[in-house]
C-alpha cells in the first residue's frame, strides 16, 4: 500500500510517517519510481508507535523495544526498557488518576455554586482540592 493509504488506515497524517522512517520505526520498500510501498502488517506496528508516543516514549526508546516484536528474542537490556517504561507509565497513571479525581470534586463543587451554595462555601471546599 501507498504512504496515504497506510497514512489513513493508521489514523496518522504523511508527515509522521516519513518521520518514523526515518527514525528508523518504520522501515518502507520501494518502488522503481521510488514510491514508498507498506504491507498490511505496518498498520498496526505504526497505530503503536503512535501509542508509545502518545505515552511519552521518545523514538529512541521505541527503537529500543521495536526489535522484539521483529524477533521475537527478549535481551536482558530490552527487558531492563520495558520495565523502566512500565514502572514510568504507572506512576502518570497515578498522577493522572489524581489530577482527574481533585478536577471531579471541583465539578461538583462547581454544580454546587451554580444550584447556589454560597461562595464562600463553595471557595472554602475548592480549596482542599490543593492539598
Amino acid at each position: 500500500m501507498r504512504i496515504g493509504e497506510l497514512a489513513h488506515r493508521a489514523g496518522v497524517s504523511v508527515r509522521s510517517l516519513r518521520y518514523y522512517e526515518e527514525q528508523g520505526l518504520v522501515l518502507a520498500e520501494r518502488t522503481s519510481g521510488g514510491h514508498r510501498e507498506y504491507a498490511d502488517p505496518d498498520v498496526a506496528r505504526v497505530r503503536f508507535v503512535q501509542l508509545l508516543y502518545s505515552a511519552g516514549l521518545p523514538s529512541r526508546k521505541i527503537l529500543e523495544i521495536l526489535p522484539f516484536l521483529d524477533t521475537g528474542t527478549a535481551t536482558p537490556a530490552m527487558r531492563a526498557h520495558l520495565d523502566d517504561e512500565h514502572r514510568r507509565i504507572e506512576a502518570q497513571i497515578e498522577e493522572l488518576t489524581r489530577a482527574r479525581d481533585r478536577l471531579a470534586d471541583l465539578r461538583d463543587i462547581a454544580a454546587q455554586a451554580a444550584a447556589g451554595r454560597p461562595a464562600s462555601q463553595c471557595a472554602a471546599a475548592a480549596a482542599t482540592c490543593l492539598a
